[in-house]
């Protein structure tokens, strides 16, 4: 039998809970920090910044510098595919959920990255979190009904500040709890991100297996509620 995780009177599978969420918000902010600060200054998650550089390298005619923007950003779009194709390989089975197949593709990927030295292969790293973040995106697009990133708050901060603005316009409270819980995963995205800095002080390259315990809590979590039936 499925467990459903419930608020109020909203029912969801544990793949689309609030908690989950909080889970890859934390991640999300955790790997953007650690490629900023042990993998060259670069925000491998954020592909809005990578493409602006690409196009302020090409108006400068800084030809030689556009594949380090080019291959995240390629590598990005390839983890989108990649996640479509194992949904429609996977779906149709039982032992694993495609999605918690993707989670542990995302744990080996960052698993790898760890022992992966700094410096010349930076890189490298940037691109494989590039294709995990892309994974994760694609995988959990949606959070108790709500379109909810986990790896990235620029639309949540607008979705949520459009909620919490009609909520409070119309005294509407199930408004105000959904624009709450956009809040809630960008405040999730900042602790992560604020882990990732002091974990990196400490552990370097390693720190990202820290990321790994969470995406294995998710994995894990997952088998709440599985009942075989496709989701």
């Amino acid at each position: 039998m499925r467990k459903d995780v419930s608020l109020g009177n909203i029912h969801t599978q544990m793949s689309e809970s609030y908690f989950l969420g909080v889970l890859l918000a934390v991640a999300g902010g955790f790997l953007d920090a650690y490629t900023y600060a042990t993998r060259g200054g670069v925000f491998a998650n954020a592909q809005t910044g990578n493409v602006v550089l690409f196009a302020i390298h090409l108006a400068q005619g800084q030809l030689g510098s556009l594949l380090r923007y080019l291959i995240p950003i390629a590598a990005f779009a390839l983890g989108v595919v990649v996640a479509e194709a194992v949904r429609d390989l996977f779906r149709p089975q039982t032992l694993l959920h495609w999605r918690q197949v993707l989670v542990a593709i995302e744990f080996l990927i960052l698993l790898a990255s760890a022992f992966i030295p700094q410096g010349s292969y930076d890189e490298v790293v940037n691109v494989a979190v590039s294709f995990v973040c892309a994974l994760q995106v694609e995988t959990f697009r949606k959070i108790q009904g709500n379109a909810l990133a986990t790896t990235m708050c620029t639309g949540n901060l607008r979705s949520g500040t459009d909620l919490l603005y009609h909520a409070l316009r119309n005294r509407d409270p199930a408004l105000l709890r959904r624009g709450l819980q956009y809040y809630g995963i960008i405040l999730s995205f900042v602790l992560g991100a604020v882990i990732g800095v002091w974990a990196s002080a400490w552990l370097g390259a390693h720190s990202v297996l820290l990321c790994c315990g969470l995406l294995l809590a998710v994995f894990i979590a997952m088998f709440f509620n599985r009942d075989g039936a496709v989701l």
